[in-house]
């Protein structure tokens, strides 16, 4: 009878356990795959819904997203809707690789160090089609360590925030990692974008503090503290994603519409 320490065994029995192992953890990834992305999209909604104030706990997300939200695609180039394409089986994160479908940034173009720009984004109203009480758009940039991707929510005027929020960065805990924060978040509601007769973004983030009394406070959120990068790649992101590379040809027609 050969015996159980030899090396055949050994070997024969780590195999089996292996293939085994294997098995068992392809076959939860591919069973549990669906759960996973029903999750991830409930995750979206759920964000969407918080950062524009609309999130009611306790009572079903994918309901309240479906009674509150109407979500569309624009063409950044020309602010327009684009009717062909369906947002919810559009990828954006996929199509802002695909050079098909997206442009590389020019190196005094790309403030948020993204490196390509898609050219079609899902954005989110709030209330009426045609004059919705909220606009939500998609925004990311580079912090200190992570791409930051968040939600900006703004009011039907297309210039004041509602709220900002990130769903996925990888900053600093306790620095950089305050844009969880609920009372960094705070300082959003109210802000401005745009001063009047323009679509230049001058909102931003201002180091040492923002002065109430300042005329520009409208456009300010206190600085990140001991967080410059971070802080500087909030201000960068939201530049852009403001400015004429971002959804500023299309929220120019709700200022238009408004009269704002």
């Amino acid at each position: 009878m050969a015996s159980n320490n030899s090396i055949k065994k050994t070997l024969g029995v780590a195999l089996g356990l292996c293939i085994v192992c294997s098995v068992v953890v392809s076959t939860a990834a591919v069973v549990l795959r669906p759960m996973q992305m029903t999750n991830a999209e409930l995750d979206r909604k759920s964000n969407i819904l918080a950062v524009a104030e609309l999130l009611q706990p306790g009572e079903d997300i994918g309901q309240q997203f479906r009674d509150k939200v109407t979500a569309k695609v624009v063409d950044l180039d020309s602010g327009e809707y684009v009717d062909d394409i369906d947002p919810e089986k559009y990828d954006q994160a996929k199509m802002s690789k695909d050079p098909a479908t997206s442009r590389t940034l020019s190196g005094e173009e790309d403030l948020p160090g993204i490196k390509r720009r898609e050219q079609y984004s899902v954005v989110y109203l709030v209330g009426d089609v045609e004059q919705p009480d909220e606009i939500i758009v998609p925004v990311r940039g580079n912090g200190l360590w992570s791409m930051m991707y968040g939600y900006l929510a703004l009011k039907g005027d297309g210039n004041t925030v509602v709220g900002l929020s990130f769903y996925q960065q990888g900053e600093t805990p306790g620095l950089g990692g305050e844009v969880d924060n609920p009372k960094w978040k705070a300082q959003w509601d109210g802000k401005k974008i745009y001063p009047e007769g323009s679509m230049d973004p001058e909102v931003h983030l201002k180091k040492g503090g923002v002065n109430p009394s300042s005329p520009d406070a409208k456009y300010q959120v206190d600085a990140l503290s001991g967080a410059t990068l971070t802080s500087n790649g909030v201000t960068n992101l939201l530049q852009f994603w403001m400015g004429e590379n971002g959804f500023a040809k299309y929220l120019t027609q709700f200022r238009d519409v408004k009269g704002a």
